[in-house]
């Protein structure tokens, strides 16, 4: 499952919350985000346009080779291009499902839960997506959860739902 939004649509939180609820049901789960990468495997990439689409391409990989493995994995990350997501669901094939974290602009900036948008606002933070990078939101999604209006446990009751059909757990 592909989550992919903007910063602060809540993308993380509702993806441990998936993962927290298929332990539970004994479903092998790994959650991918762009914090546990961006401090290891990708910690040599910055944020242009070209070290974002590297940083896909080794998630892409990553959560290919999970798949593999027998697990359901769960990305959270920005993604901000079409293509880029194109190509995991290339790469990924039948499995993949791209889950659009949808909220606006303001609701994220409101929420700013790493104070990242005041920063890409005053300058200090170049190529920040939704400010000063685009967006290229999903055309034709598998599934949106709105969590800019929506509270969250009515996003993961949605996401659960929707999981456990397409990933055959049982409940």
């Amino acid at each position: 499952m592909w989550f992919t939004g903007l910063s602060g649509s809540g993308k993380s939180s509702l993806a441990v919350g998936l993962e927290r609820a298929f332990f539970e049901l004994g479903a092998r789960v790994f959650v991918l985000d762009g914090d546990n990468l961006r401090h290891g495997l990708n910690g040599d990439l910055g944020f242009s346009d070209e070290d974002r689409q590297e940083n896909i391409r080794r998630v892409i990989e990553v959560a290919a080779l999970f798949s593999e493995a027998g697990f359901i994995v769960v990305t959270a990350f920005i993604s901000p291009f079409q293509v880029d997501r194109a190509g995991a669901r290339g790469a990924i094939g039948d499995g993949f499902h791209e889950i659009f974290i949808h909220a606006d602009l303001e609701v994220c900036e409101k929420r700013d839960p790493k104070g990242l948008y005041v920063k890409a606002r005053s300058g200090e933070i170049p190529d920040f997506t939704g400010i000063s990078s685009p967006y290229e939101a999903p055309l034709e999604p598998d599934m949106t959860v709105n969590s800019g209006e929506e509270d969250f446990d009515t996003c993961l009751a949605a996401l659960v739902n929707y999981a456990t059909q397409v990933f055959d757990v049982a409940r």
